[in-house]
This record gives structure tokens, C-alpha cells and sequence, in this order.
């Protein structure tokens, strides 16, 4: 994100209001009050509401980028794919179950695929895919299998749609949890429950 105030206000306001009512629904004023500047201002420095919302789509896919960042060698162990798989998960739950920025990106995603469009292409083609398909090819590893393999692929859905529940019923969860506050502990105790599935789910796969 470029270092500028009112960039960054204007930047957290659209997240914040184009995942609350989406594109059509958020006005240029709204934005520009909750950022704590003027309308003007959105036209000067994206453009107008498209280009901000465009930047919004880019940023969004810049942090979802650097939380699913994942290095690993083509010609990784079975064991090292999984512990790569497992570290994923654990980075993800930490990011989407206690940074408050996860409130901003989470809703306006949902909102992009519900609306679909140019947006949800474009975080398909510059997000979704690439990185299902880099959880596909961790997965294949730790199983010995074709990555593009429709169970697998499946698994990988079924995988991330985990991670993203902790997010989107994250007031249910501590409240049926009797937690207090979303802090690492808590993360921590979620996190060490997905990995011991995540295994296992290897497992079977294995068979």
C-alpha cells in the first residue's frame, strides 16, 4: 500500500463500504466521510468510485497474497508439503480469526463473488486460482497424488472454505466458545483442532 493518509483512509472506507453494500450501493460521499476527507479526494487520487474500487480488488489480492505465501522446492517431500500445508493453515487462522484488517477483506471478497463482474474475475485469475492450484500441487505432494485430481481439488475447497468460516461466524464461535476476545490463544486452540483434520484428511487421501 502507497504511504499516503488519505490513500489508505479512502482505501480502508471502500473495503469497509463496498463490503457492506457493494459497488452500486456505496456512495462517493459515504466513502469519503468515513475516510475523513472530501469526495473530491477520490477522484484525485484513484480516479473516481471505479478506480478506487479497483484498488481495493488489488489490495485485497496483494494481502491474501503475502498471508498464502508459501515457497516450497518442486521436488518437496511428502512430509515437507504437508508441514507447508500445515503452516499455511496456521498463518491463515491467525490472520483471518485476529487481525482486524480480516474484517475488511473478508466481507468485501464475499460481496465481489455475490456481485461477480470484472472484480471477481480478476481476483480469480489473479488470486483464486493460482493459489488453489498451489494448494492442489502441496496436496498432491503430501498424498502421492495428481494435484488436478478432482478429489483433490475438492479437498482444497474444502480446506480453505474451513480457514474462511473461523472469519465470517467469528461472533458465533466465541460466543458458543465462551471466549472473551479473538487473541492468539485463541487462534492457537483453532489452529492445533484444523491441523490434526488437516492430517488426518492427508491421510486418507494416502489410501
Amino acid at each position: 500500500m502507497d504511504i499516503h493518509p488519505t490513500r489508505d483512509a479512502l482505501l480502508h472506507a471502500g473495503l469497509r463500504l463496498f463490503g457492506e453494500s457493494g459497488f452500486a450501493g456505496a456512495s462517493t460521499r459515504a466513502i469519503a466521510a468515513q475516510a475523513g476527507t472530501n469526495v473530491a479526494s477520490i477522484a484525485y487520487h484513484f480516479g473516481g468510485k471505479a478506480g478506487l474500487y479497483e484498488a481495493c480488488v488489488t489490495e485485497v489480492a496483494r494481502r491474501m497474497t503475502l498471508v498464502s505465501e508459501l515457497p516450497i522446492a518442486a521436488n518437496a517431500s511428502p512430509q515437507t508439503a504437508a508441514d507447508a500445508l500445515e503452516a499455511l493453515l496456521r498463518r491463515a487462522i491467525a490472520y483471518l480469526f485476529t487481525a482486524d484488517e480480516a474484517g475488511e477483506v473478508v466481507p468485501f471478497v464475499l460481496r465481489v463473488l455475490t456481485e461477480a463482474g470484472e472484480a471477481s474475475e480478476t481476483l480469480y485469475n489473479r488470486l483464486f486460482e493460482p493459489r488453489h492450484r498451489l494448494l492442489c500441487v502441496l496436496w498432491g505432494t503430501a498424498t502421492n497424488r495428481p494435484p488436478e485430481s478432482e478429489s483433490i481439488r475438492l479437498a482444497v475447497f474444502g480446506f480453505v472454505g474451513q480457514l474462511v468460516y473461523f472469519r465470517i461466524n467469528r461472533g458465533f464461535v466465541l460466543r458458543r466458545m465462551g471466549w472473551n476476545t479473538a487473541g492468539p490463544s485463541e487462534a492457537e486452540a483453532i489452529a492445533d483442532t484444523l491441523a490434526e483434520q488437516l492430517h488426518a484428511a492427508l491421510e486418507r487421501s494416502r489410501s
